[in-house]
C-alpha cells in the first residue's frame, strides 16, 4: 500500500517535472532576454533611461542585475544564469508555501493537492516564464495564502509573514497595473475581518511603505524615466498593436483565461466552511484579469497570472470538495490519484499555448536559425540592430553572447513616429519635418554607428511601418545621414535568412 501512495505521489509530480524540463530548454521568453540583454549593458556602464531607453520602470532591470552580475563574473551565460535566479526564487516561495500551510486545516485530499500543484503553478508559464506577469503570479500565491490566514487563522509567525509580504509587495511593485492584485484582495481582508483589525495588521501598511519609498527613489536615481520616458511611452508606444477593450476579451489569448477565472469563481464561491483560501485566490485572479484588460494588448504572458491564479483556486476548491464528499476510509488512497488528475489537468491546459510546442521547435525556427547565424558571423560582439522585432532577436543575441548598440530593444519609436504617411509626399520626413523623437533615433542611431561601428549589423526585411508609396528601408532612410552613409560603405553582406539580412564590417 506505501509503495502505491508513493508511486501516485510521484505521479501527481509529474506535469511539474514536465515543465521544468520545458523552461530549462530554449529558447528563453523575447522579452524576458531583452531585459537581460539592457541589464547587462547597463551592469556594463551605460546608463539607464540615458543610453538605454525603454518603457519599463526600473525595478525589473535593477533586480535582473543579479543574474548579469552572475554572467559577468561566472562561466555561466545570461540566460544560464536568469534560470538558476529564477529557479532559486521558486523553490524559495514553494518553502514560503509550505511553512504557510502549516498548522492550516486541509484535509488529505486538499494536502496532497495543494503538494503536486503548487509546483506546477511555479513552473506553468512554459515560454513566459520569469516574464514580469509571472513573476508576480508566483509570489501573489504566498501572499494570497497568508491573507487567507489573516481572515481564518492560525497567525503566521512575524518573520514568515515579513518574508511574504516583501517579495510580494516587489513583485506587484513591477508595473502599476498590478496593484490591482493586493488592492482587491486587502478590501477582501478588509470587509471579512473588519476595520478594527484590518487597519492594524502592518503588513498592508508594510507593502505600502516599500512602494512609497520606490516611487521616491525613481525621480532620484532615474530622473530621465519621467522626465524623458514616460512622455514617450504616452505619445508613442501605449498605441502601438492594442485590441479594443471588447476585442481582447474575447481573444485567444484572454479569453480562454476569463471562462478559466469564472470556472474558479464558480467553485471559490459556494458557500463551504473554512473555504477562504480558493476566494482569495480568485480575486486575486480578478485583479490580475483587471491587469491584463487595462493593457488591452492582447498577448500571452498578460493571460499568465490569471491562469495560475485560477487554476491554484480550483485545486483547493475542488479538493477541499472531495475531502467533504469522500469517505475517511478511502481518502488515504484517492486522495493522490485525485492530485494527480488535478496536476494532469492543468498541465494539459497549460500545454495548449507555446510550451512545450516552440522549445521543439527551436532549432528549426526563425529564431534558431537567426541564432545559428549571429554565433557564426558576430559571436561575443557589438551590432546594431536595426529591426521593429523582440523575437526573434532575442533570444538569439542572448545566446550568441551578443551586445546590441541600439538605445532601445528595438526600432519602436521609429515605429511610433512613423504610424502616417510624410506630409511632403515622399517616402521619408526631412530632417526639419521630423518630431523631436523621430529625430533622436535618426541622429543617434548615425552618431553612434559612426563613433564605434559594431562588427555587424543586423537589418530586418519587414520594417513594420506602414506602406507609403514603397517599402520602408531602414539602411536607405538612416543613409541620409553623412556619418551613417560613410561607416556603411565598411559593411558588407555576411548571411541571409528568413526576414534578416546580417552585414559584417571589413577591417
Amino acid at each position: 500500500m506505501r509503495g502505491r501512495l508513493g508511486l501516485l505521489r510521484a505521479l501527481a509530480l509529474l506535469p511539474a517535472l514536465a515543465f521544468l524540463l520545458v523552461v530549462l530548454a530554449p529558447p528563453l521568453n523575447h522579452d524576458v532576454s531583452a531585459v537581460l540583454n539592457f541589464s547587462e549593458r547597463w551592469l556594463a556602464g551605460e546608463g539607464l533611461y540615458r543610453d538605454l531607453i525603454d518603457v519599463n520602470p526600473p525595478l525589473i532591470f535593477v533586480l535582473t542585475l543579479i543574474p548579469a552580475a552572475i554572467a559577468a563574473w561566472t562561466p555561466l551565460d545570461g540566460p544560464q544564469s536568469l534560470l538558476l535566479c529564477m529557479l532559486l526564487l521558486c523553490a524559495f516561495v514553494w518553502r514560503l508555501t509550505v511553512r504557510l500551510r502549516a498548522g492550516r486545516e486541509e484535509g488529505p485530499i486538499e494536502a496532497a493537492a495543494l503538494s503536486a500543484v503548487v509546483p506546477l503553478l511555479m513552473l506553468m508559464a512554459g515560454y513566459d516564464f520569469a516574464q514580469r506577469e509571472h513573476l508576480m503570479a508566483v509570489v501573489a500565491i504566498p501572499y494570497a495564502m497568508l491573507a487567507a490566514r489573516r481572515i481564518q487563522g492560525p497567525p503566521a509567525s512575524r518573520r514568515l509573514a515579513v518574508a511574504v509580504t516583501v517579495l510580494a509587495a516587489l513583485g506587484f511593485a513591477l508595473k502599476p497595473h498590478f496593484l490591482a492584485v493586493p488592492a482587491l484582495v486587502e478590501g477582501f481582508v478588509l470587509l471579512r475581518r473588519g476595520p478594527r483589525r484590518a487597519l492594524v495588521d502592518p503588513m498592508p501598511w508594510l507593502m505600502a511603505a516599500i512602494w512609497l519609498a520606490y516611487l521616491a527613489c525613481i525621480p532620484l536615481l532615474f530622473p530621465d524615466y519621467f522626465g524623458y520616458v514616460v512622455p514617450l511611452v504616452w505619445q508613442f508606444y501605449v498605441d502601438l498593436g492594442v485590441f479594443s477593450p471588447f476585442d481582447v476579451l474575447i481573444s485567444p489569448v484572454l479569453g480562454p483565461a476569463l471562462l478559466l477565472m469564472l470556472g474558479a469563481a464558480a467553485i471559490a464561491f459556494r458557500p463551504r466552511e473554512g473555504a477562504v483560501l480558493p476566494t482569495v485566490l480568485v480575486i486575486a485572479a480578478a485583479g490580475a484579469f483587471a491587469s491584463a484588460w487595462v493593457q488591452h494588448k492582447g498577448w500571452s504572458y498578460h493571460a499568465i497570472p490569471i491562469a495560475i491564479l485560477s487554476s491554484a483556486a480550483l485545486a483547493a476548491g475542488i479538493s477541499r470538495w472531495f475531502d467533504g464528499v469522500v469517505t475517511p476510509v478511502r481518502r488515504p488512497g484517492v486522495a493522490p490519484l485525485i492530485a494527480a488528475a488535478m496536476a494532469a489537468c492543468i498541465g494539459v491546459y497549460a500545454a495548449r499555448g507555446e510550451a512545450p510546442w516552440r522549445e521543439f521547435w527551436f532549432n528549426w525556427d526563425r529564431a534558431g536559425k537567426l541564432t545559428d547565424l549571429l554565433r557564426r558571423e558576430a559571436y561575443g560582439e557589438r551590432l546594431l540592430v536595426l529591426s521593429p522585432d523582440i523575437y526573434p532577436v532575442y533570444p538569439a543575441l542572448n545566446y550568441a553572447r551578443a551586445q546590441s548598440t541600439l538605445r532601445t530593444m528595438n526600432l519602436w519609436l521609429l515605429q511610433g513616429t512613423n504610424r502616417t504617411c510624410p506630409e511632403n509626399g515622399e517616402r521619408y520626413r526631412q530632417t526639419w519635418e521630423m518630431s523631436r523623437a523621430e529625430f533622436f533615433v535618426y541622429r543617434t542611431v548615425a552618431e553612434d554607428f559612426a563613433r564605434a561601428p559594431p562588427a555587424a549589423v543586423l537589418v530586418a526585411d519587414n520594417p513594420g511601418i506602414p506602406w507609403c508609396g514603397r517599402e520602408f528601408n531602414f539602411i536607405d532612410y538612416f543613409s541620409r545621414h553623412p556619418l551613417f552613409a560613410e561607416t556603411w560603405q565598411r559593411y558588407r553582406l555576411g548571411g541571409t535568412i528568413e526576414g534578416y539580412k546580417i552585414y559584417v564590417r571589413e577591417d
